[in-house]
């Protein structure tokens, strides 16, 4: 290995197909490392129709590490070629780092096309010590979770100075003037965060005469699961039809937080309980707006991230215990909307030093 390659760290991306959630994350690393140290990373873009076998030995080699933040686009469109770039590093002696969000929660045929690169790595990096117990606890893998390291992890989108306007903002800013109760709800739509669970509480706010008016900003995951027929099924059976909706994409964070600001409250009725590696609630916290969460199954699931702890004890993350009925979320969001949590500054770069002083270390 030359002097060149000595600290070099070659991050794996999909180039501008990056639209999703890990690709925008994955960006944000590279960024924020380059930051403690010029010069360190370099990237290599893999899709169905680049990265050759050449290009990915080429790029390898001139590197101490290669980080993968799995998947690195939409999991369907790109499979082999990180795993390919991944054991080349093996057989190069290349250091592998692989940053792992979730398990359990995973669709089974998405965790088969991950074993490989949690057999690869060197060093697995998660944010959640629920999600590195999950990983502990299968019968095949479980002994992995021996090479994990926990991270604290920042939101994916810094609060812009100025927002944009949309026709959605128009329709919840009237509806907020009609005495409405917008409540909110970030990011991907999928079973692993209970979104039809929001309904219920919605429903409870009803019964109390709040008329909320339920907005998803986000839109539903592509997958194998009726995520989106069970979603209006239930919207259906609730009577919820004309009261709940959902934006779909939207690429312009201006515009995401024009929505934020007629948001009046967020609200995540989590089945597992809130963990460290929820990004998008974090997002939320930034509009200033309470945000009410399941509170955590395990007592020291944020020993590793102060910051989000420090966010909690001001009651910016309002927890709720779990297991409770909709009745106490609905309890929870009006208290807080009677006695909203004191603004404060948050520190989107400071927040995103953290993770890349923990990522940094491991390479």
């Amino acid at each position: 290995m030359t002097a060149d390659t000595e600290h070099k760290a070659l991050f794996l991306g999909a180039g501008a197909e990056m639209q999703c959630g890990i690709g925008h994350f994955t960006r944000l690393l590279c960024d924020a490392v380059e930051k403690l140290h010029p010069g360190r990373c370099t990237t290599l873009t893999l899709t169905r129709s680049e990265g050759s076998v050449a290009e990915i030995w080429r790029a390898v080699g001139a590197a101490h590490s290669v980080v993968c933040n799995l998947p690195i686009v939409a999991w369907k469109r790109v499979i082999l070629r990180p795993l390919l770039a991944l054991l080349i590093a093996r057989l190069r002696r290349r250091r592998v780092v692989l940053i792992q969000h979730e398990w359990a929660s995973l669709h089974w045929l998405r965790q088969l096309t991950y074993l490989p690169a949690l057999l690869l790595a060197d060093t697995i990096v998660m944010f959640s010590p629920l999600v590195r117990g999950e990983l502990a606890s299968h019968p095949l893998l479980g002994w992995t979770a021996s090479k994990c390291v926990l991270a604290p992890l920042p939101p994916n989108i810094d609060a812009p100075s100025d927002i944009i306007d949309s026709p959605l903002r128009e329709q919840l800013a009237t509806a907020r003037k009609n005495g409405r109760l917008v409540l909110g709800y970030f990011g991907s739509i999928y079973p692993g965060k209970q979104p039809t669970a929001l309904l219920d509480i919605a429903a409870d706010l009803w019964d109390r005469g709040k008329k909320p008016l339920t907005v998803y900003i986000g839109s539903f995951i592509r997958a194998l699961d009726n995520v989106e027929q069970d979603f209006y099924g239930r919207v259906n059976e609730l009577g919820l039809t004309d009261d709940v909706i959902v934006s779909g994409y939207i690429a312009s964070d201006a515009e995401v937080f024009g929505l934020f600001g007629e948001v009046d409250a967020f609200c995540y009725p989590l089945d597992e309980g809130l963990t460290a590696r929820r990004s998008s609630i974090l997002t939320c916290v930034q509009s200033g707006r309470p945000v009410i969460v399941t509170g955590p199954a395990n007592a020291d699931e944020f020993d590793h991230h102060p910051r989000l702890k420090a966010l909690i004890d001001r009651g910016a993350i309002g927890l709720v215990p779990r297991g409770s009925p909709p009745q106490a979320y609905a309890d929870r969001i009006i208290a807080a909307l009677e006695s909203p949590p004191a603004p404060v500054p948050f520190d989107f770069d400071g927040w995103w030093q953290d993770v890349a002083r923990a990522i940094d270390s491991e390479l």
